[in-house]
């Protein structure tokens, strides 16, 4: 039947569909030692824009070479990340608990802290949204990749509302619809992801960068 036909858009939403969970498992087990997160991400996401562009072969081959091929860099990058993101989370915790208990010009002094490092983990979130993507797509310094992520991010803001709304929606479904949806997890996210970032990696990929070594 030609609608189970290997060219037709069924069978290759269902292929795709088996990417992102063989995908998934791929990332899950290369990202338990934690440190190795953003090695395992950038594999993931260096496939699914293969699989966006048509040009997936040997998927598993493909994860496994770019994961070598990015380690060193995308781990720099990635502990850079974890360490600014636990600094972060410990300084709103602190603050959240010193605004709670103030009151008078204090409580304002410490609303207005808050704030600002509200803005800043929204920064935050920008660069870590494109920063792995973009090291799947081009070479750089680390300075450079960690300040064209968040241009990009900034830039393209509509993009990456909806990339984090992806992630955001997959996080709601498996905790609090159908957890057995954690099977297409980060592998179904970064694919959907992208397919939405795709047309900008290609346009940034082809521009030279000043910052470039």
């Amino acid at each position: 039947m030609k609608f189970f036909s290997y060219d037709s858009k069924f069978t290759q939403l269902m292929l795709k569909l088996c990417y992102a969970c063989y995908l998934n498992l791929l990332w899950f087990v290369c990202s338990l030692p934690i440190v190795t997160i953003g090695a395992s991400t950038t594999a993931l996401y260096y496939v699914c824009f293969k699989i966006v562009r048509d040009e997936e072969h040997h998927v598993g081959r493909l994860f496994f070479r770019a994961f070598r091929e990015n380690f060193r860099q995308a781990t720099q990058l990635w502990l850079i990340m974890l360490g600014m993101g636990i600094f972060l989370g410990a300084d709103m915790y602190i603050v959240w608990h010193l605004r709670a208990s103030a009151v008078g010009a204090a409580a304002v002094l410490w609303t207005l802290l808050l704030a600002f490092l509200i803005a800043v983990s929204v920064m935050y979130v920008i660069v870590l949204t494109y920063l792995f993507p973009l090291l799947a797509s081009v070479e750089n310094t680390n300075r450079a990749m960690l300040k064209n992520s968040f241009l990009i991010g900034t830039h393209y803001l509509f993009a990456t509302i909806l990339v984090f709304a992806v992630h955001f929606a997959m996080f709601f479904l498996v905790v609090r619809v159908f957890t057995p949806l954690i099977v297409f997890g980060e592998g179904l996210c970064a694919l959907i992801s992208a397919w939405l970032m795709n047309n900008i990696m290609i346009s940034v990929s082809g521009e030279p960068d000043e910052d470039e070594a």
